[in-house]
């Protein structure tokens, strides 16, 4: 069986199929949920790499950038209104902040922001403490973010918790959950710093997962997520004998039972097969399979009309 997705047809994936954020969305801020779904990939990734909770990092990127609309973020990419200190040497712009015209970082992009902020928490001695706590703990995070100083605005942890439980945010921190370093609580940074390409993070039906490239092992990705190869290969309906393509879906996670609320039904294209249509949704293989009262031997052809729910 193959699933080799090649990058044009991931990018238009992620165009049509984006994730749902909840069926709570109604009445939320919709310039925060906009913000959300565009930078929760960051987030995830983020905290694959360096152990931060991503319900946190998007809490304080809404709050210190006012979703991404205040001059610090729309002027210089600084979502997180992190100030120059005495060892940044990157690029810099003036802010009136505690006092006037204080010294603020400034990023090529936001991306560029979300990195920076990862190393300043996991390379600040005064954060320390935080790497300790579990990585589905926000609301210690949070409070000790606070206590730590990094904002001084006294009501600054609760309105992190509430923006974080209002969106549902803490949902994203379980894809961190099972790594290996959450028993110690220390960054991973190290480990990161040998990674010099590491996998981008996607997220489809609110689990994590990555795109294979030319070379990629099983053994390769599992060093690399701290996940055991043989769980991926179970989390992805495969073989340990598969060799892995460029453009192969690998989820990081076990996959779900029927796809998101959205997509209801599925229409057979040229090229598909049942485990190409599971990996596009995020849903089991053989869930596919019985919720259509198909079994192993069956070849969907064009045009047919799949349920994924």
């Amino acid at each position: 069986m193959q699933i080799r997705i090649h990058y044009r047809r991931l990018f238009l994936f992620l165009l049509i199929f984006p994730l749902s954020l909840s069926v709570h969305a109604q009445g939320r801020n919709k310039q925060y949920l906009e913000y959300i779904n565009t930078y929760k990939g960051i987030a995830v990734e983020e905290m694959i790499k360096y152990k931060i909770p991503a319900s946190i990092t998007l809490a304080q990127g809404l709050l210190e950038s006012g979703a991404g609309r205040s001059k610090l973020a729309t002027r210089s990419n600084n979502h997180f209104g992190i100030k120059c200190g005495s060892s940044w040497r990157g690029k810099t712009v003036r802010h009136d902040d505690d006092a006037r015209n204080e010294c603020f970082r400034a990023y090529k992009n936001s991306k560029e922001s979300y990195e920076d902020h990862s190393k300043f928490l996991a390379n600040g001695a005064r954060y320390a403490f935080l790497f300790k706590l579990p990585i589905t703990d926000y609301k210690g995070w949070a409070r000790g973010l606070k206590k730590a100083g990094y904002a001084t605005d006294p009501s600054y942890a609760s309105r992190l918790i509430t923006i974080i439980e209002d969106y549902e945010l803490y949902k994203y921190d379980r894809v961190g959950k099972k790594s290996k370093d959450n028993k110690s609580g220390r960054s991973n940074s190290t480990a990161t710093s040998a990674i010099v390409n590491p996998h981008q993070v996607f997220l489809s039906n609110d689990l994590a997962y990555i795109v294979a490239r030319n070379g990629d092992t099983f053994e390769s990705l599992g060093k690399e997520f701290s996940i055991s190869w043989r769980k991926l290969v179970k989390y992805n309906d495969l073989h340990k004998e598969y060799t892995l393509a460029d453009g192969d879906i690998i989820y990081l996670k076990e996959k779900k039972s029927k796809a998101n609320k959205k997509h209801t039904v599925h229409i057979v294209k040229d090229g598909d097969s049942m485990h190409s249509i599971s990996q596009m949704y995020g849903m089991k293989m053989k869930q596919l399979y019985k919720m259509n009262k198909k079994d192993a031997d069956y070849v969907p052809e064009v045009g047919q009309r799949l349920r994924l729910r």
